[in-house]
This record gives structure tokens, sequence and C-alpha cells, in this order.
């Protein structure tokens, strides 16, 4: 076996780039284990064979251990769920090569290092016929038990042994030496210093020259930390897996619950007032890319009694039900004040008072918009929100903003107007802050953006096809939050 494949390592976890070229090292490694376990057969009556073979084993059994372990970490275990020391499988492998390395005599390995494989492998040998007992200094420390106490005959072992795991032990040795079978099993015990450690034995019979067994040799491995980790793994796989159960349901109930709040229409909304329709309508809702939940904004387009239109676009902090709930409450709220005739900036000021007192906390940002297409003004009022962008002959600017602060910060806020008289041909943009949100809080890139379609919405057929110009230009960004935006188009 190559020399260079047990030189000393750091012991660091492996990156995620390199996980794959691990998995190869390991099944190469295995394969030259192989190689020397075939060759450590040849002379079984040699205690030296013997070792290096169950060396050659516990090799195998460790490497196969590695290779399941970077098979998970490369489906996406997470790292959490890896042992407190995340490179002890590779030291480990490393560990019982270097021990496997021609040269190795039975006994007289150097004295392995603290947390090594060679500090928790341990052998021992009945001698049936003269009841002699043979163990290595390794199993000493691996059971607790001081030296000057003796090593332990097949019949006390038990005595160590957790009740429920001695039926195990004694399965293994009578089919050994009754039998003939070689032993591969587990069991626990329970130390002199009250530490519990989980022990794998294998092993084999020793026969005479008239084939009946002689003695029974074994190699004891202390497996507790790998068992442990084993188990992390597992529940952190099972604790990820319905993790990721409970995102998808809920991801599920948010979206029905979104689709059952936000307006029905979908293309272009007319609003019709004694004639030729004044206003057409249309909106989109964009996801966020870096999570699966749904958030919390809105749009609405409305009828309102005498012929105004209601015209809202808001966001509320949070994501998945608990947003997507209060977003519906926040709706129905503005939806039914709308109707009832209550202004703008009276309106933001109820919707405050509302989520102020939610059981729900949350701060939302709102614009809530009246239209009089007899007068064509808009009357409008915000909370911590983005101004409206008005399209005229191609040349886009924001809205002057009255005064108003994010529902839900302060208690008993007072919420300004304004007005703007509309034309025929104009276009408003109505979004929330999430798609043109930069990476400060004065960056305003993405508004200029948006102000740079104007030419591009001055072509455009209708408000679907204004919506679908904006959407083209933001909706690929791998956006943090998600978003809504409403094009409004004066047509009459």
């Amino acid at each position: 076996m190559p020399s260079h494949l047990f030189a000393d390592r750091p012991a660091q976890p492996p990156e995620p780039g390199a996980v794959d070229a691990l998995i190869s090292q390991t099944r190469r490694l295995r394969g030259e284990v192989d190689a020397v376990r075939r060759d450590a057969v040849a002379d079984e009556d040699d205690p030296q064979q013997r070792w290096q073979r169950a060396l050659c084993d516990l090799a195998v059994h460790q490497l196969d251990d590695l290779g399941a372990h970077l098979g998970q970490l490369r489906a996406g275990v997470p790292a959490s769920a890896a042992p407190e020391d995340g490179a002890g499988d590779i030291e480990v492998a490393v560990d019982t090569a270097r021990a496997i390395a021609p040269g190795t005599a039975y006994g007289a390995a150097a004295p392995p290092r603290t947390g090594s494989l060679l500090s928790r492998v341990g052998s021992a040998e009945w001698n049936l016929l003269t009841d002699e007992v043979s163990w290595s200094e390794e199993l000493f420390q691996i059971f607790g038990r001081p030296r000057e106490s003796g090593a332990m005959s097949l019949d006390e072992m038990p005595t160590m042994v957790f009740a429920e795991d001695q039926p195990v032990l004694q399965g293994m040795v009578t089919d050994c030496l009754i039998d003939g079978k070689p032993i591969d099993g587990e069991f626990r015990i329970v130390r002199t210093d009250g530490r519990v450690r989980t022990v794998h034995m294998t092993g084999e019979p020793v026969l005479d020259a008239d084939g009946c067994t002689a003695s029974m040799w074994a190699v004891l491995r202390d497996v507790s930390e790998l068992r442990r980790s084993e188990r992390a793994v597992r529940e952190s796989r099972d604790s990820l897996e319905r993790s990721r159960h409970m995102e998808r349901t809920e991801r599920r109930v948010a979206v029905k619950l979104q689709e059952a709040v936000l307006p029905p229409w979908r293309g272009s909304l007319r609003f019709a007032h004694d004639g030729p329709a004044p206003l057409d309508v249309a909106a989109h809702y964009l996801p966020a890319a870096s999570t699966g939940l749904i958030g919390g904004d809105w749009y609405d387009a409305l009828a309102l009694p005498g012929g105004d239109a209601l015209l809202t676009v808001g966001d509320l902090t949070g994501h998945g039900v608990a947003a997507t709930s209060s977003m519906a409450m926040l709706l129905g709220a503005l939806r039914g004040m709308a109707v009832a005739g209550i202004r703008p900036a009276a309106l933001m000021g109820h919707l405050n008072q509302l989520l102020e007192t939610s059981v729900q906390p949350a701060l939302g940002s709102a614009m809530c918009c009246r239209y009089d297409p007899v007068t064509q003004t808009l009357v409008w009022a915000q909370a911590g929100h983005p101004a409206p962008l008005l399209f005229r002959n191609g040349t886009g600017h924001a809205l002057r903003r009255p005064e108003g602060v994010l529902l839900g910060a302060t208690a008993g806020s007072a919420y300004g107007e304004a007005e703007t008289r509309l034309l025929p041909g104009d276009l408003l943009v109505l979004h929330t802050d999430g798609l043109t949100r930069g990476s400060g809080w004065d960056d305003d890139t993405g508004t200029r953006r948006l102000l740079a379609l104007g030419p591009r919405l001055a072509e455009a057929r209708d408000a679907q096809d204004g919506v679908r110009a904006v959407v083209e230009e933001f909706g690929e960004e791998s956006r943090e939050d998600d978003a809504c935006v409403m094009v409004v188009r004066v047509t009459g």
C-alpha cells in the first residue's frame, strides 16, 4: 500500500467541494486494505498474521463507515449532525492502515496517540486447554480495568456487560467454541468507573491438530463515539426531514391563503364610469428567491360606491402562514373601511392601530390611493412605503410622499395625504420595496432602473403589457424578499 496515504495530516473537516475526492480516496484505500487482508491469511497459526488480519477487518469496517458518512454529507446532512471530532473517521482509517503496514508486530506497534484507533482497539486470547487468558494493554484501558486485577475469563466478562446484551455475548462465544463460527457483534459494558461504552468484538476459534477448539482469540474495538455520531446523524436527518415537511406544509397553506385573499382577476381589470373605461389595472406577485415561504405582500384594486377606485399595495414583515394571515386581516379591514368612504390618511391611521393591537405583532408598509374619475384626481397616503411612479409621455418620476411612518411602529401616528391630477395616457406603477431594494437604505439603483423603463411603458398596449415589461426587467433576479407590482393606465 502506498506510504503517502498514511502521512500525518491535521484533523480538519473536509471542505464541501472535496467530498467526492474523499469518497474516491476511501474506495481506493478499501481496495488496498482488501489486498493486504488476502495476503494475511497465509498462516492462520501465526498470531502476528491473525492480528494483522484482524486489523484489516477493522480497517474495512472503518472505511465502510467513513464512506457512508461521506455519502450522507454529499446528500446534504447538516454539518451540525457530524461528530465533535469531525475528521475522526479519516484519522482512524489512516491509523488502521499504518498499523497494517508491513513489519508491524503483534503487540509491538508504536504507542498510539490519544484518541487514535489504536488506543480504542485491544486484543485477547483465551486458551481452553490451560485456562490462560491474555489481554493487551489497550483492552484493559477499554474496560477501565486495572492491570493488577488481571485479564477476565470468558465466564467473568458478562459481569461487566449490560443485562440485555449478555445473551448476545454468550451466543457469540457459544457459537465460536461449539460450532467454530467466527465472532462478529456488539455489546455494551459498564466500566469500573461507571462509564458506559459500546464494544465491537470480532474473532474466531483456533483449532488444534485434531480439529478441536484449543483457544479463542478476539479483537475488541471501542465504537462508542462512532455509534454516538451515527445516532446524531440519524436524529439530525430525521429532524431535517420533519422540518422540511413542515416548511412544505406551511408553504402550501400560505399559498392557499394568499390565493384566497388577493384579487382573483388575472390580466387587466377595467373600471367603467358612465362611458369609456377610465382605468386599466394589472398586477403581479413575485416570490422571493432566497426562501420557500410566502410573504405578506399584497395588491388590490376595488370599485367603490359612487364610482371611485381603490388602489393599494403593501408589505408586512415575516413569511409563512403568520405573515399571510396578518396580511389577510389587514387587507380585509382596508377594503371595508374604503367601501365605508374613509379617506386614505384616516384609513392608514386605523390600520396602524389595528396592527399595533394584533395578537401577531408585525410591522408593515402600505400605500392607499383613491381615484376619482370625474375630476381625474388621485388622493393617496402612505405608511413607510415607496411613492407611486408616474409616467407621462415616456418619462417617469416619483410622486411627492406625504408624511407617514410604518404601520405598527408608533401608536397614534398621524398620516398625511397628497393629491395629483392624472391625464389620459398617464401610467402609474405601484410596488412594494422588495422589487427595487438595493444593498443599502440609500441605494436607489432599483428605482432608477424602473424609471428607465419609461419609453418601453409608453409603448405598452395595456396595463398587463406594462406589468410584463416590469417583470421581464426584475423577475429573474435573486431577491431576498417577495414583491408586488401594479400598473395603472388612465384610458379616458
